[in-house]
């Protein structure tokens, strides 16, 4: 693989890999033997290097802590049938990244730092991306403020790290969602549309209540009129009704630029299939499910992949979506999107990178 960054590298001592079950994995517990590193201060990115997974020390002072500044992302690496490891949208993932540090006022990351720390990374730890469909490596960069300082205002100081974690899939069946019209995710104005930790945390309570009622996800709404339907709270949402598909647009800044969505709605463009980015109103999604016009729902993400909707509560009322058959729009865009990420079909978009 050739690197254009020189980038130090400090391997573990005593590799992990015997002890893990590749067979069992639950998402998110299982993490590679190293991560990449680097530091931003001065205005500049600095000490860019590959170390063993470990512990960090932080000051109880430190800014991410008190303030909140911090983002991430998700995103996944695959293995073929030759044993190459292929990165699936990286750019794009480098992109969204940058556009969500402008907005909660950190530095961006050159994608040169981005991707070479990554690719690097994998290269180091690819005995750690699992074979076969349904699995794959997951990576989680993400940057943090370093200050020790309270203090409200942006950090001078930031740590931006890459560590990774093979996984197997993220729902193992059909979800139940609910439609949230009482809490809201996020509003015009505010952090929506970027990937930071807050979001998620202001999000866990209502998502608890769901699931203790037998939810696994919400629908959330609108902030303003709980009227229409936004994302759910890990992964964006499309409807096929009557044979056109309807997913939310991102304009508001409310809703999280999706890759896997773009994909989707990428290929559904270059299939035509009738395609419609507009809210969905919470009326119109009950009405479809009394007529059986709605045809199926599913999300979109990086970890949920494509995950087909089985049951949606609306207004205290639970409807059944039909089984998805074999022809659905849903399973046909995620055979086409899985075949590409493993290497199955030809990637003609430019969407893999190849270690």
């Amino acid at each position: 693989m050739k690197t254009s960054l020189a980038i130090p590298v400090q391997k573990t001592s005593k590799s992990r890999l015997p002890e893990i079950d590749f067979s069992n994995l639950v998402f998110g517990k299982t993490i590679s033997d190293h991560m990449f590193v680097a530091d931003y201060k001065n205005g500049e990115w600095t000490d860019l290097r590959i170390e063993p997974y470990g512990v960090l020390d932080l000051h109880p002072a430190n800014a991410a802590l008190h303030y909140g500044q911090s983002i991430f992302e998700g995103m996944k690496a695959y293995k073929n049938e030759k044993g190459e490891i292929l990165v699936f949208r990286g750019d794009a993932n480098a992109q969204r990244m940058n556009e969500s540090a402008a907005r909660m006022c950190m530095p961006e990351i050159p994608e040169e730092i981005f991707m070479e720390g990554l690719l690097q990374l994998l290269d180091l730890d690819r005995n750690w991306v699992p074979s076969g469909k349904g699995s794959s490596l997951y990576i989680r960069p993400f940057m943090f403020a370093t200050d020790n300082y309270i203090g409200v205002k942006p950090s001078e100081t930031y740590k931006f790290i890459i560590f990774t974690c093979p996984v197997g899939a993220y729902y193992s069946k059909p979800v139940n969602v609910k439609v949230e019209t009482n809490f809201t995710r996020a509003t015009e104005g505010g952090t929506g549309a970027a990937k930071t930790a807050g979001n998620y945390a202001a999000s866990l309570y209502p998502a608890l209540q769901a699931q203790k009622a037998g939810y696994d996800q919400l629908l959330w709404t609108d902030g303003k009129s709980h009227s229409k339907i936004e994302e759910s709270g890990t992964m964006n949402v499309m409807f096929d009704i009557n044979g056109t598909l309807i997913t939310a647009p991102t304009h508001t800044g409310t809703i999280l630029k999706g890759i896997t969505r773009d994909s989707v709605i990428r290929l559904a463009k270059d299939w035509g299939m009738p395609l419609e980015e507009r809210f969905l109103t919470v009326a119109e999604l009950q009405e479809a499910l009394e007529k059986g016009t709605l045809r199926e729902a599913f999300g979109t993400g990086t970890a949920a992949t494509i995950a087909h909707i089985a049951k949606i509560n609306v207004n205290g009322m639970d409807y059944i979506l039909p089984e998805n058959p074999s022809d659905a729009f849903s399973t046909k865009v995620l055979n086409e999107l899985d075949g590409i990420k493993y290497g199955e079909i030809a990637d003609t978009r430019g969407w893999i990178v190849k270690i």
